[in-house]
Order: C-alpha cells, then structure tokens, then sequence
C-alpha cells in the first residue's frame, strides 16, 4: 500500500516536470525567435515606398490669367506621376506625356522631383479639383482645387426702350439693370455729382439717399431737379467694378422770371436785361417790343444771348447799344415749348444824370474839429447898435412932441428920452403940466422892420410917427437860430428896463418943477 502510494507521487512530480520543461522551451523559443526577427532586420530592411514633400495649393485666379499646380514627389522609385481632373475623372497627363488634347494644357518636369501642371487663359470650366497620383498599390495622391473667377459685365437688353427714363413732371420712371459675374454681383445706383437720390410716395413723402440697391430703380412723383444721370454699378469682389450711365429727364412747361422788373439808364449809355426761364425740353426764346407786338433780332442797336445754367434753366440777356429816348418802355422775354408757354415784363425808363460841373473841384483837406466856443459879448455889436439908434431916434421923436404940445417946462434932454422910452416900454405913465400917455412896439427893430409909436390925442389930434427901417449890420447875430434868439430877448428885457427906469425919473423931476 505505500509502496503504491509512492510510485503515484513519482509519476505526478514527473509530469509536473515534463510541464515546466516545456514552458520554459516555449518561452527559449518566443525569445529566439524576436532575436532572430530583429538580427534580421538589421540586416535586410524593408524598401522604402514614394512620398509627397509637399501639399498642393488652393488657387483662386479671374479669368484669362495663367496658373499652375505643383507636386514635389521623393523616392518615386520606378513609378509614375499622373494629373487628373477630380470630378472628371479624365487623365490629363502621365509623368511627362499629355493625355488631354487640350492646348492650353501641358506638364512639366524638373528632372529631379518636382512635377508641375500649366493653364493658360483659364476659363470658366477650369474651375474644379485636381489631382497628383502616384501609381502605388494602393495609390497615393493629393488634391489642390481651382476657381475661376469672373468680374461683372452689365447686361445690354436689346429691348431697352429709349423713353424708360423721360417722364412729365409728376410721373413715373423705373430704370433696370441686370449684370453677370462669379460671384453673383452686387448691383447699387447712385447719382451723378454725388447728389441725394430722392424717393417719393403717393402722399408726397420724400427719403433722400445716397445710395440704393436693388437692379431696378423706380422713382415716383418725379420733380424737375430729379434731372441728371444715374449710375448703375455692379461689383463682387473681382476687380474691376463696371457701372452704366442711365440718363432721366422730365418734362415740364416753361416759368420764366425777370431779374429786374424795372430798369433805369441813362442817355447815349447801354443797358442789359436779364430773364431766368426754367424749362424741359429746350424751348424757343425770344425777347419783343411793346407788350410783345415787335420781336428783336441781333444787330447793331441790340444784341440778345442765352446761357444754359443746368439742364432746366437758362439765363437770358437783351442788351442795348446808345439809349435814345424812344428806346424807353416795356420789353418783354418769352419761352415756348410743346407743353406751354411763359413771358415776363420789365420796364426800362429813363434815368437823369445830374449836369457835370465845369468848376475845378478843390481837394479835400482833412481837419480836426475843434470844441465849439461860447460866443462873447463882441458878437452882439450889430443888434445893440440897431437898438441904440432906434432908441436915439425915438427920444428925439419924443422930445418934437413935448415941446408942440409942453405947457413950457423946460426937461433935460435925457430925462426927456428917458421918459419916453420908460413910457414905450410900461405902458403909460403921469407928469405934471400935460399928462402925456405914450405907447410903443420896440420888437418891431428886428430885422430892420418898422416900429409904430403911437402919441398922445390933445384937442382931437391923432399923430402916428413911422420910422424909417435900420439896415441890419453885415454880420447879424440872428443868423444863428439858437443864439440869436437868446442875445435879442436878453437886449429886449434890458432896453425895457432901462426906458422904465428914466422915465419913473422924468417923472418925479416934473413933480418937483
């Protein structure tokens, strides 16, 4: 029994032996066998296959331009270089032999590892992708792509009616503009002179624009100053843009205007009238005499012209050569065309010259004014001496009556005068022997004027004494209106004050006689 126990042990310790014997030779095995694939890959290594330096370029070109795609190609061994349209399929060309019978196609080759593909004048069917191939198992390739771009070209419609862009002042008119190019272009109008686009609705709102987008541009309740050229311009990004000039115009009947209405020349000069007319189309003009019944013409005495300020407006002018005075009256400036008509009037009369002066004319020296001076006392000479010789020869007068009508009593010629002028100047006065009343108008001087002085009535005689007039000095102090006035009332009051003193004394000496 335990011999039989041991031999069953031997046998299992033998096959767990045999399992790691075999083991470790699987694994002696797996480890020989990198060795030996790694010693021979040190020594024979594997061929090395064709390769692409270089990627092939994306090519945007316009049209009519010259391109080409380059593929740089290392250890092309015994292979060959192929040119392909992408979307075609079609081989173009094959190393350094061209398959396409397109001439404006060819291949190129550099001798080393540059291939290249030339188009000249590439056109629109150009564009696409192409491809570089190498004829490997599997291929190798790479791809660029090409777009052929387009500038824009506006489109001429046969059918473009000539009228599109004339309406009457108040319509319509659309103007349309199509264009081409790759990429689609854009289509923009704008004015000429940079001026604003006017847009206008039926309730006669306007919007003043710059610009407007769109191929089709319609303007409503056009007016007369929508006149003018309209550019279409079309552009996509491609150089260069194009535009196309669209010509409106309106028409409308003539207003015309004078410059002046009334007009003033002298004699033997010349004179131009002048007239604004604003009108579409171009009317006929002319200038006539005498509420339009003769027309004028060019000629010696009158010469008549018209300049053109915009499309609408045109300044008129009738000039006349050596004024006569039958050429004074009214002229009128007329404008016609089919849609109406319009005169305006100007009257031209005659305008007085002053006489030229035959005299040398004294030049002028410039001065400085000077403060005005108070006047003196000097300046009053010629009125006192008016006053004093009216008063010497009343006294006189006055002393003729005492002694014709005096009861004897002798006065002394002073006191006589005095009294007298005491007398003229209060009014009246009282003495003894007589009673004499005396009464006189001293303001009478002035001027040289007649002084009345009326004398006492005695037994029923009235005597009125008229003195003759004084003659005023050469240089009368009442030329001055202000000063004058002031000097002959302070004389006045003093004289009066004076003549009332001598005789209050006359007086008073007759009482005491």
């Amino acid at each position: 029994m335990k011999t039989a126990m041991m031999t069953l042990i031997k046998h299992y310790a033998a096959t767990v032996a045999s399992i790691v014997i075999l083991l470790q030779a699987a694994t002696l095995y797996t480890d020989a066998s990198h060795m030996l694939q790694n010693s021979q890959g040190q020594h024979e290594p594997d061929e090395v296959g064709p390769q692409f330096l270089a990627q092939l370029t994306n090519i945007t070109v316009p049209q009519g331009r010259d391109i080409s795609f380059t593929c740089v190609v290392d250890n092309l061994g015994q292979y060959r270089v192929a040119w392909i349209k992408s979307d075609s399929k079609a081989i173009l060309g094959i190393h350094t032999h061209m398959v396409s019978l397109n001439p404006r196609l060819s291949v190129t080759h550099n001798g080393h590892n540059t291939w290249k593909l030339h188009i000249s004048h590439v056109q629109l069917n150009d564009s696409g992708s192409y491809m570089c191939q190498v004829n490997t198992d599997p291929m190798k390739s790479l791809s660029g792509y090409l777009d052929v771009v387009v500038p824009p070209d506006i489109i001429n419609q046969p059918d473009h009616n000539i009228d599109e862009g004339v309406s009457t002042e108040g319509g319509t008119i659309s103007l349309q503009c199509s264009a081409t190019g790759v990429p689609d272009p854009m289509v923009q109008w704008r004015r000429e002179g940079g001026k604003d686009i006017m847009l206008r609705t039926e309730s006669r709102d306007k919007q003043a624009l710059k610009s407007v987008d769109g191929e089709r541009l319609q303007l409503t309740n056009v007016h007369r100053t929508d006149m003018g050229g309209y550019l279409c311009i079309a552009s996509n990004g491609v150089p260069p843009s194009v535009s196309k000039r669209f010509d409106v115009h309106v028409n409308f009947p003539p207003t015309i205007k004078a410059v002046n209405q009334l007009v003033g020349a002298p004699v033997e000069r010349e004179v131009t009238l002048e007239c604004i007319v604003e009108v579409y189309p171009k009317p006929l003009n002319g200038w006539y005499r005498n509420e339009g019944n003769i027309k004028l013409h060019n000629g010696n005495k009158y010469n008549i012209s018209e300049a053109m300020i915009n499309l609408y407006m045109w300044h008129l002018n009738l000039t006349i050569r050596h004024l006569t005075k039958a050429d004074f009256g009214a002229y009128s400036c007329s404008s016609v065309n089919a849609l109406g008509k319009s005169e305006a009037r100007i009257r031209l009369q005659e305008l007085r010259l002053p006489p030229k002066s035959t005299t040398t004319a004294t030049p002028h020296v410039h001065t400085t004014a000077k403060a005005r001076r108070k006047q003196q006392p000097g300046h009053n000479k010629g009125l006192n001496e008016v006053v004093r010789a009216k008063e010497t020869h009343f006294s006189n007068q006055m002393q003729q009556e005492n002694d014709v009508f005096g009861s004897g009593i002798g006065v002394p010629q002073s006191a006589n005068g005095a009294g007298a002028a005491g007398a003229a100047a209060g009014g009246g006065g009282a003495g003894a022997g007589g009673g004499i009343v005396a009464s006189g108008n001293v303001n009478g001087m002035i001027n040289g004027a007649e002084v009345h002085t009326q004398l006492p009535a005695r037994n029923g005689y009235d005597k009125t004494y008229k003195s003759p007039g004084v003659a005023p000095s050469l240089r009368p102090p009442w030329n001055h209106a202000s000063a004058g006035s002031q000097l002959l009332a302070c004389s006045t009051i003093a004289t009066n004050t004076l003549m009332a003193f001598f005789c209050i004394l006359s007086m008073y000496s007759l009482k005491l006689i």
